[in-house]
C-alpha cells in the first residue's frame, strides 16, 4: 500500500498531543495523510493558574485550546471522549478515566477506529511516559481497542530515555531554565533506547509544533511553579530544535533495529 493512510492519535489530556507527537502529526497532515486526534479527558484536574479556572472553568478553556492546537497541527478531525480526568496527585477521582474497566473505556475508541477504518493508532508506552495513571490507561485501552477493531499498526508515542536524561543534564546547567528537575526521576520513565523502533525527524515542522504548544496557554501557566510547556517555550530556539526536533515510537510486533523515520513503513 502506498497510502495515504488514516492515523488515530489517542491521548489522555489536551496538550499531550503537542508534547509527545505534535511534529509527527503536523508532518503526516502535510504529507497528505488523514490525522484524527482523539482525547480521553478534558484535563479538568490539571494544574493551571486561577485565571483559567474562572468563567466556563478549566475544562472549557482546555477544550478551546485543544481545538486551536489541532488546527495548528493540521488534524482533519478532533474527537473528545469526555471521560473524567483522574488527576495526578492524591487519591484517584471517582469515575476517573484511569479507574474504569478497560473494556468500558475502550468502547468509544473501538467505534472511532471502525468508523474511520483507521490504518494506525498511536498510544503511550506501558509506563505511561512519566507514570500518570490516565497515560497508563491510554496504553491499556488503546491496545485493547486496536485488537477489537482490527487496527493493523499500533505505535507507542514515547521518548528515548537515554536522550531525555542527557538533555536534562545539559539544560539543568542553564540557570533558571529547568529548575527542580531531577535526572533520577527518569530512571524508569518512557522507553529504553533498545526498544525504540522509530525516530521521526520533525525539524521542518517545528513552527507548527511550537504553535501547538502556544495554543495550550493554561498549561503554560501556574500559580504554584513552572510548568513543562512554559519551560520548553523559554528555551533558546536552537535548544528547542535540538530537544524537540525528533519524536520516538515503539511499534507493536516490530523487532527494534535501526530506528525508522517513516511511521507507516510496515504498511507500505
Amino acid at each position: 500500500m502506498a497510502g495515504p493512510f488514516t492515523l488515530v492519535a489517542f491521548h489522555a489530556h489536551p496538550d499531550d498531543e503537542a508534547l509527545l507527537m505534535g511534529g509527527t502529526l503536523a508532518r503526516l497532515a502535510a504529507e497528505g495523510h488523514r490525522v484524527v486526534l482523539a482525547v480521553a479527558t478534558d484535563g479538568e484536574a490539571g494544574a493551571a493558574a486561577e485565571a483559567y479556572r474562572s468563567g466556563g472553568g478549566l475544562a472549557a478553556n482546555r477544550r478551546s485550546e485543544l481545538e486551536r492546537s489541532a488546527a495548528a497541527l493540521g488534524c482533519a478531525r478532533l474527537v473528545r471522549f469526555g471521560f473524567k480526568d483522574s488527576g495526578s496527585a492524591g487519591p484517584r477521582i471517582v469515575g476517573g478515566f484511569s479507574t474504569l474497566a478497560v473494556e468500558e473505556a475502550a468502547e468509544p475508541l473501538i467505534q472511532l477506529l471502525r468508523e474511520e477504518q483507521a490504518d494506525a493508532l498511536t498510544i503511550y508506552d506501558p509506563a505511561g511516559g512519566y507514570g500518570h495513571p490516565d497515560h497508563r490507561q491510554v496504553h491499556a485501552v488503546g491496545t485493547h481497542a486496536a485488537s477489537r477493531a482490527g487496527t493493523r499498526l499500533v505505535l507507542e508515542a514515547t521518548i528515548d530515555r537515554r536522550l531525555i536524561r542527557r538533555l536534562i543534564r545539559v539544560v539543568a546547567a542553564i540557570p533558571g531554565v529547568l529548575p527542580d528537575v531531577s535526572v533520577d526521576a527518569y530512571d524508569h520513565a518512557y522507553s529504553p533506547s533498545t526498544a525504540i523502533t522509530h525516530r521521526v525527524d520533525v525539524r521542518r515542522y517545528l513552527r507548527q509544533k511550537r504553535a501547538s504548544f502556544e495554543a495550550h496557554a493554561s498549561q503554560a501557566s501556574s500559580d504554584e511553579g513552572a510548568r513543562t510547556l512554559a519551560l520548553l517555550l523559554r528555551l533558546p530556539r536552537w535548544l528547542f530544535a535540538s530537544m524537540l526536533g525528533r519524536e520516538w515510537y515503539v511499534e507493536h510486533g516490530r523487532r527494534p533495529g535501526k530506528p525508522l523515520d517513516d511511521v507507516f513503513a510496515s504498511l507500505r
